[in-house]
């Protein structure tokens, strides 16, 4: 069993930094994000067609090099979070928690007795294939399993006490683009309702326990985050980097002519 790379670096005191895959769901590319000294892998299930099949070669390549493995999971209940622990991820990041009610649910569902109530089968990626002895296992998935919850609606931000105040999870994770269309500010990322709604899910996360953690498209909007306290925030996606890479590849070649 492989130890959470993120809970270590956030208990002692530190923020991670995330690559973003769902269009590159290859081993080998997932290993040079390790290799480049990314922490945490987030493959996303919820936007992207592939199936729960993806997780296990991803995990595989996670574990060479040492980084987690967030799946963000599709909410299509109890099997969702479960099949995707048991072929290898060790965090997860559920979309759009509108209430405290969603969040016991979730951690019901993610976490072994006495937290949750997931179910057994001790022969999983996350069991090391059956070979960990199951008591090992309960102890070692509830102690180095995280939950990110995503904080993406009005209503979430209106509870957002409450929801903080569940025991379980481990972050509160603000989801700017549906966040700024849920408020009425479409992609406004700095207007004041937005502030706001970032000022209070942090506010919520230090008074309960709790850390947070944002998206950000650049490293200077990533300081700005850690500045207010953040402990996660992402620095690209293979979309991304495919898109750049291919648009810096044309602007330097497009002028490139026969004398």
């Amino acid at each position: 069993m492989t130890p959470s790379r993120t809970l270590r670096i956030w208990r002692e005191g530190g923020f991670v930094r995330v690559a973003a895959v769902g269009r590159v769901v290859e081993p080998w590319f997932t290993e040079v994000l390790g290799r480049l000294g990314f922490d945490v892998i987030w493959l996303d299930l919820e936007h992207r067609p592939w199936g729960y099949d993806v997780i296990d070669p991803i995990s595989l390549a996670c574990r060479a090099t040492g980084v987690d493995l967030m799946a963000r999971i599709r909410k299509s209940g109890y099997d969702s979070p479960m099949r995707a622990l048991e072929f290898g991820a060790n965090g997860l990041m559920v979309p759009h928690c509108r209430g405290p009610e969603e969040a016991r649910q979730w951690v019901d569902w993610i976490k072994f007795p006495p937290i949750g109530r997931r179910g057994l089968d001790g022969v999983g990626a996350d069991a090391d294939f059956g070979l960990a002895s199951t008591a090992e296992h309960l102890e070692f998935a509830n102690r180095e399993t995280f939950i990110a919850l995503q904080i993406e609606d009005r209503e979430a931000v209106d509870r957002i006490d409450e929801i903080a105040a569940v025991p379980g999870f481990d972050m509160l994770f603000i989801g700017p683009g549906d966040l700024s269309l849920s408020l009425g500010v479409p992609l406004q990322f700095d207007h004041p309702v937005m502030e706001d709604a970032r000022r209070r899910i942090a506010d919520a996360a230090a008074r309960h326990g709790k850390y947070w953690g944002t998206t950000s498209g650049t490293p200077e909007a990533a300081q700005r985050a850690i500045d207010q306290g953040a402990r996660m925030v992402t620095c690209g996606s293979d979309h991304g980097f495919l898109m750049g890479g291919a648009r810096n590849a044309w602007a330097g070649f497009k002028e490139v002519s026969r004398r």
